[in-house]
């Protein structure tokens, strides 16, 4: 695993994103198990509005509301030429018809984390990550939000946070953090929930 994280991390072999993709359907398959069937009523009408699809199966099944890929810095874009958790989370996405927003930024880049202590991962995501500021990615969140059709009293939005691997858990508890602030700025309470193809 060590050797394909590598390859697909480091060395930017964006090739490998559809097989990867698929283990962590597998993953997503096994979060849907364990959170058991939703009503059809609240979130799931929802889900049916954004996702035909979804409403033609009657697909009983807990879904996702909204994933969002863990982003990467500038520096660490122009040195890979992608995000390896977006390129999950596209295909998670096109799989499971759950819409993807970058709706965080690093605010600073914070090296490689795997040759770090804990303390030093956990002192390095503090106030590593923002909402993103593109106008556009506000603009299309309050847009989901309106067409969702979601009552006065709303259940929690159900957002999946992708990433390529899980070591101290610093980087996903940042980035939930943010959402929930964020969702809560449009009216909104969220669970948060992770994926990762792997974990150290």
């Amino acid at each position: 695993m060590r050797e394909i994280l590598g390859q697909y991390k480091y060395r930017g072999n964006e090739r490998l994103s559809p097989l990867l993709g698929l283990m962590l359907d597998e993953a997503y398959t096994i979060l849907q198990a364990e959170r058991g069937p939703t009503p059809r009523d609240g979130g799931s009408k929802q889900r049916d509005h954004l996702n035909p699809a979804i409403k033609s199966k009657r697909n009983r099944l807990w879904q996702a509301d909204l994933l969002v890929p863990v982003p990467v810095s500038a520096s660490r874009l122009a040195e890979r030429g992608f995000n390896q958790a977006e390129r999950l989370a596209d295909v998670l996405s096109r799989r499971r018809g759950v819409p993807q927003l970058p709706l965080l930024v690093r605010t600073h880049h914070t090296g490689k984390q795997s040759f770090k202590t804990r303390a030093e991962r956990l002192a390095d995501m503090k106030h590593a990550f923002a909402v993103n500021p593109d106008s556009a990615v506000g603009s299309q969140f309050a847009n989901w939000l309106e067409a969702s059709g979601r009552q006065m009293q709303p259940p929690p939005l159900q957002i999946i946070i992708i990433d390529d691997i899980y070591t101290t858990g610093s980087t996903i508890r940042a980035c939930a953090e943010t959402i929930t602030l964020f969702a809560a700025s449009f009216g909104y309470t969220a669970e948060i929930y992770s994926l990762t193809w792997a974990r150290s």
